[in-house]
């Protein structure tokens, strides 16, 4: 089936508009007709059905993706098969590719970088541990969403691919820039797969390019498997570029042990902690000393890598300095400075001595007075705290999820000032003011102003545009005629399919003038119908409807209205009793004669 806007998948996903082309098939906004859910519908090239095996093995996969239930990785929401073609039913990401960011930025700073690496290696983790690995890594196939969350895309796709003989000259399955050497070897891939791939992302994301290049496919798998990878900008810090170094090492067992450590690694590093996360990765803290407060290359003070700044580096000592600062320590002139130092601070000292014993003989002042002068400059200078001393850690975790009331008040607790940002729409009553962000975090100065990102007021539905069908009637000019016994219409509308981003369609509510009806509170599923009864001797029936998406109710939709014209030819009212032959239910004229009711007008008059 070719797929174009307005075809329908599965008998309920209908597509709505193309997001992108990739070398496996085409992705596409769809609108699922059965929950009024948007999703991502993922429809796989003919090319690709060729092979028996494919279909079983890609039903195979898709089960496994969704077994992984993990924030960052996309859900997998369905599968199917419909005329020759296989498609996936995804979850749709709101946000852009790591690859759309690069192009548009080239570089990223150290601390955007190591928390797009944590993020996706945490979630690969989940991944790994459930036995899948993803094999195709990339940017494009990384989502970043407008929360800094990252989202993995195509998981299990890539590890189908590479098993499909090539259909067409020159095809590779996967992208050779970011395939590890074991990968282009022919080798199997495992979790440590994964682990190059990602390094690869880093780099790129840290020096703008990637390390491999070449005029050919197979010229950049050569070089992936025998080239050693650039240098990084010396703007990189040593711990973050041995980090990256390790992870796209040519051998997989000189690389992080697993995603788990690349996680604890990564998340250290952007605290400052070079020795947790060499703990984590033992590459880290060759040539760095291990230590988690780390020396500033042209100052006496120390400091803590600010995750926060601009680049990200400029408290992690640089690549290269440590061999600087080792030849300054191997001078033969180092000891002898020392001891010249300390020699000329006993002289100023004892100098400042003698100078204030003076002062002191030649006032008549209290005696008392020299050694409280002595005590006071050494208060003073002690009692001034170092910067990082005073700076404020803020941990995102510890207000996502509280009221803008309580994390404002905790981070006035903490000497620092709250500012509200609303976000996006709640969904339910309960996220209306969560907090869902958090913004700088890490070590901040006191005073500073933290960001905080909340929920927005519950996102409402729009108004139903249609109006509800009255007898197959809608809008005005519809006219019924009703008597006692035949005093009901039926009410109907169509299935509402256009709920707020993240809510889904919970029922419906009939609004009626004139008449009544059972409930007016509607469960959802497939076209409405509801039976109405006209009021005893209503001349106007009125009939509108609303919808509820999640906790939110729309407007009412446009009004039917039906005229009502009650048929009282032979009518009248009953003596009550059951029918019977003669005149047990006829009625008099007043002149001694009777009539019978007709059989429809049986019954009680209004």
């Amino acid at each position: 089936m070719r797929p174009m806007a307005g075809v329908t998948f599965g008998g309920r996903y209908e597509l709505e508009s193309r997001i992108a082309i990739g070398g496996m098939g085409e992705v596409w906004k769809a609108t699922d007709n059965v929950i009024g859910r948007t999703v991502a519908i993922k429809i796989l090239k003919d090319e690709y059905m060729g092979d028996p095996g494919f279909l079983e093995r890609f039903r195979a996969e898709a089960r496994h993706a969704a077994l992984v239930n993990h924030e960052g990785i996309a859900n997998v929401f369905d599968y199917g098969e419909e005329n020759g073609s296989a498609f996936l039913v995804m979850e749709l990401v709101p946000g852009e590719a790591l690859s759309s960011t690069l192009e548009r930025e080239h570089v990223l700073s150290t601390d955007a970088t190591l928390d797009i690496v944590a993020q996706t290696a945490a979630a690969l983790q989940a991944a790994h541990t459930a036995g899948l690995v993803h094999r195709d890594i990339k940017p494009g196939n990384l989502l970043i969403t407008p929360d800094r969350r990252v989202k993995i895309t195509d998981f299990g796709i890539a590890r189908i691919a590479d098993q499909v003989p090539l259909t067409a000259t020159g095809q590779v399955m996967g992208t050779v820039q970011y395939l590890s050497p074991e990968q282009a070897s022919g080798h199997p891939a495992s979790p440590s797969t994964d682990i190059y791939s990602l390094g690869i992302v880093a780099y790129e994301a840290l020096a703008g390019k990637r390390p491999f290049t070449g005029e050919s496919q197979v010229a950049i798998a050569m070089a992936q498997i025998n080239e050693a990878p650039p240098e990084l900008p010396a703007t990189v810090a040593e711990p973050v570029r041995n980090l990256v170094f390790s992870m796209i090492a040519k051998n997989p067992d000189d690389r992080p042990a697993t995603t788990a450590h690349v996680v604890r690694a990564a998340n250290a590093l952007r605290r400052g902690d070079v020795a947790a996360a060499t703990a984590a990765v033992p590459a880290v803290g060759e040539g760095t000393g291990g230590t988690s407060i780390i020396a500033g290359s042209d100052a006496d003070s120390t400091q803590l890598i600010s995750e926060h700044e601009d680049t990200g580096t400029a408290s992690l000592p640089v690549a290269g300095e440590g061999e600087e600062g080792a030849k300054k320590k191997r001078s033969p002139w180092t000891w002898p400075l020392i001891v010249l130092i300390a020699v000329l601070v006993l002289v100023l000292g004892g100098t400042i001595f003698a100078l204030v014993n003076m002062n002191s003989d030649s006032d008549a002042g209290s005696t008392t007075t020299p050694p409280t002068t002595m005590s006071s400059t050494p208060a003073e200078e002690t009692s001034e705290p170092a910067p990082e001393n005073t700076r404020v850690s803020i941990d995102k975790s510890d207000f996502v999820g509280l009221s803008y009331d309580e994390a404002a008040s905790k981070l006035d607790g903490l000497g620092l000032v709250a500012e509200k940002q609303v976000g996006d729409p709640a969904t339910s009553s309960d996220q209306v003011d969560k907090v869902t962000d958090v913004n700088p975090y890490g070590k901040v100065n006191p005073g500073d102003t933290i960001t905080l990102t909340v929920y927005g007021s519950l996102a409402s539905p729009d108004a139903p545009t249609e109006a509800p069908s009255v007898n197959n009637c809608s809008g005005a000019g519809c006219e019924f005629t009703a008597s006692p016994e035949n005093n009901t219409v039926t009410a109907t509308w169509n299935t509402y399919t256009n709920c707020p981003a993240g809510t889904s369609v919970t029922g419906y509510r009939i609004q009626v003038s004139g008449g009544s009806v059972n409930s007016t509170d509607i469960k959802p599923g497939g076209n409405q119908a509801v039976t109405v009864t006209i009021d005893e001797g209503a001349t106007q029936l009125t009939v509108s409807w609303s919808v509820l998406c999640g906790e939110a109710e729309s407007q009412t939709s446009p009004n039917t209205v039906t005229s009502i014209t009650w048929d009282d030819q032979g009518g009248g009212e009953t003596g009550g009793g059951e029918t019977g032959e003669g005149n047990a239910n006829s009625t008099s004229d007043g002149l001694g004669l009777t009539s019978e009711p007709s059989r429809e007008e049986v019954g009680t008059r209004g």
